[in-house]
């Protein structure tokens, strides 16, 4: 993982808005409909250069393939994997629980889901080993088109693909963790083979606490939580953390989130987990106070704050000053070489979904990279 000594690098989740012909096509092979195979690898590899350029035309230093080819972030890996079918009727978010006016008005503005919800229901295993070089190609192929700082590529976690895809055949839980660790295994490794950043997505650690795991009491949901990262240490412990980047968050959706789990409550686990960066959430407005968790905590010397300066779930512009702010902050909390400014979360978690229109996303990037350069002269003088 590159970092700076002389400025603050900007990076950002992962995911970023599809255009309306690549989501048209995610959803109909989501579907089952038919497509011409050639033509949807062409217009993938076409939409990973595009949206790569479009990365570095804004200034970001380290850049994603934004997921492009997936349709969601937790839920793609039923296209790569075995073991899945059925339907998972999920139940509504606890803070949405309540509000089902509210969860009609929010079909309006994100649009409808795109994606299904399966569950486990046979023994896993990998039936195409192929999607993910596909992926890194054409990420290499759109890379040679710029110059960026360094490039990452996100992958699913066991613990967010469990609680999306919830276990109906393996005797516990922990089992079923075990079982998807052990074939994310070839896919972690892959992207660190192709010589790029591994970022593992964990929304498991936080988000899960009132959506998939909402039956559990907290400390249940707590010791579920450690057995994850457990797990996820396994999966990785053939790649370097310094490789290896992971993200937390508590849903990129504009709700009250009001029963969001504490962050000085989930701590402890997710510095437990091996990746050098952590990405999490610390602009919005349910999380914006929580830098003095961090400024509190026991942060080992060789973690990296991936802090998120920007919001991801409204159409709101930053002010790049405030990003400065905020980076700024952070920076007092473990120096100014372990900071890298990013973004709460994804803005294009699922293809086809979510409220930020997607010129406004990269409006926002830019504020992002602009607010690093206000924090880099303010920081190193």
């Amino acid at each position: 993982m590159k970092l700076s000594t002389s400025h603050i690098l900007t990076t950002h989740v992962g995911s970023l808005p599809r255009t309306g012909p690549i989501t048209e096509l995610l959803i109909r092979k989501e579907k089952g409909e038919p497509y011409d195979q050639a033509e949807f690898d062409k217009a993938m590899h076409d939409a990973v250069v595009d949206v790569v350029k479009k990365q570095a035309a804004t200034g970001i230093d380290v850049v994603s393939d934004g997921e492009t080819s997936k349709i969601g972030y937790a839920t793609y890996i039923k296209d790569r994997l075995a073991g899945f079918g059925g339907e998972n009727q999920a139940k509504p978010h606890l803070d949405m629980r309540d509000h089902p006016d509210l969860r009609k008005r929010m079909v309006a503005f994100t649009g409808p889901q795109t994606f299904k919800r399966l569950c486990c229901i046979g023994p896993i295993s990998i039936t195409d080993h192929e999607a993910v070089h596909q992926d890194i190609a054409n990420f290499r192929d759109a890379l040679k088109q710029v110059k960026v700082a360094d490039a990452f590529m996100n992958a699913a976690s066991p613990g967010i693909v469990s609680s999306f895809q919830p276990n109906q055949y393996y005797p516990t839980h922990d089992a079923y963790i075990e079982a998807i660790a052990a074939v994310m295994e070839e896919e972690y490794e892959a992207i660190h083979a192709a010589g790029f950043l591994l970022q593992v997505d964990c929304p498991d650690l936080a988000m899960s606490r009132h959506t998939g795991f909402q039956d559990l009491s907290e400390a249940e949901f707590l010791q579920r939580a450690e057995q994850q990262v457990e797990m996820l240490n396994h999966a990785l412990r053939n790649i370097p953390a310094t490789a290896i980047r992971m993200h937390i968050c508590w849903g990129n959706y504009e709700g009250p989130h009001d029963h969001d789990i504490a962050l000085e409550k989930i701590m402890r686990v997710v510095l437990k987990a091996k990746p050098q960066a952590i990405s999490f959430e610390a602009s919005n407005p349910r999380h914006a106070h929580e830098w003095k968790v961090w400024r509190d905590a026991k942060i080992p010397d060789d973690k990296v704050l991936m802090p998120g300066v920007i919001d991801s779930s409204t159409n709101f512009v930053e002010h790049p000053e405030l990003v400065a702010q905020r980076i700024e902050r952070f920076a007092e909390i473990v120096g100014r070489e372990r900071v890298l400014a990013s973004s709460d979360c994804g803005f294009g978690t699922f293809a086809g979904y979510g409220k930020v229109d997607p010129d406004i996303a990269y409006k926002k990037l830019k504020s992002l990279v602009d607010g690093a350069a206000i924090a880099t002269r303010r920081l190193w003088g």
